[in-house]
This record gives structure tokens, C-alpha cells and sequence, in this order.
């Protein structure tokens, strides 16, 4: 509701726990949480003592059929390949090849160490031993040989 009658299209909050309003009727934030020294405690949960991602359906949800193109241009973004490579050239090339996105997600991922998204892909079923047009599977693109054992551990495990 609004208490400052010259702004009656600016809602004024009365509660510092919402928000507060400076002199120019600019609404920003307010630290949220106990002012007066008290402590709190959270009622939630996450990891080994409450409820995980992929226990949430968050984290390993998606299946193979999930991943699209857009997934693989959003990788090749987020990682910084595109500022690397300087076009999209490498990443249509694999796309063009008629390779599924999800394993060639695969290869952008072990070929940039990125362990967390390598378990994601190989849980949704991705496949480390598709070839590219040069002949090189997710397991030859791997940053070192941690990322090749943990590839080729985690398929024998899930086998």
C-alpha cells in the first residue's frame, strides 16, 4: 500500500525486512535477516544431510533425448570457447556431422577437464566412443589422464 501520497504510483514499504525507498522514490533492498545481533538458523537442507540436486530431480534429471543444439551452443558459450576459437566454426562442424548433441557435449567437456559436466552427460547417456571427422573420440580430446579414467571408470561402473 502506498503511505507516500506525492509517488501514489511508487509503493513506499513500511517494513525495512521488504525494502526501503530513498529521497529519489528509488526502491532497493534491504539487508534481509536479523539486525539486532541475533542468530539464525536455517530450517532447510542440502547435500548428504537433506535432499542432493539429483535427488531433487535438478542435478541428472535430464536424458539423452533432453540435450539439443542450443545446449551445445549454450557449453561452447559458458565456457569461453567461443572467445577462444573466435567463431562457431568447430562447434558446427561436430554439429553437421550428425553427431548427437549429447555426445559431442561429451567431447567439449572432456576436452575442457570439466568433470562435473562429464558425470551429467555420461548419467544422461552420452557415449564417449563416437568419432569425430578426425577420427577422435571423447577419451583422445581429454585434458589429461584424470579426465580419461574418470570417462572410461565411470562407464565400467555404470556397465
Amino acid at each position: 500500500k502506498p503511505i507516500n501520497p506525492s509517488f501514489p504510483s511508487l509503493p513506499t514499504f513500511s517494513s525495512k525486512f521488504l525494502g526501503t525507498q530513498n529521497s529519489l522514490s528509488c526502491l532497493r533492498p534491504s539487508n534481509i535477516g536479523p539486525s539486532n545481533g541475533s542468530r539464525t538458523q536455517c530450517w532447510f537442507k542440502f547435500g548428504k544431510n537433506g535432499v542432493d540436486a539429483e535427488g531433487a530431480g535438478i542435478y541428472g534429471s535430464q536424458k539423452r533425448d533432453d540435450f539439443d543444439k542450443d545446449d551445445v551452443e549454450q557449453y561452447f558459450n559458458y565456457m569461453g570457447m567461443l572467445a577462444v576459437e573466435g567463431s562457431y566454426d568447430k562447434m558446427e562442424a561436430l554439429l553437421n556431422q550428425n553427431i548427437h548433441p549429447v555426445d559431442i557435449l561429451l567431447m567439449l567437456a572432456a576436452s575442457e577437464g570439466d568433470q562435473p559436466k562429464i558425470e551429467e552427460l555420461l548419467r544422461a547417456g552420452a557415449v564417449y566412443d563416437v568419432k569425430d571427422a578426425d577420427g577422435r573420440t571423447a577419451i583422445d580430446r581429454a585434458a589429461n589422464e584424470e579426465i580419461k579414467d574418470f570417462i572410461l571408470g565411470f562407464s565400467v561402473q555404470k556397465a
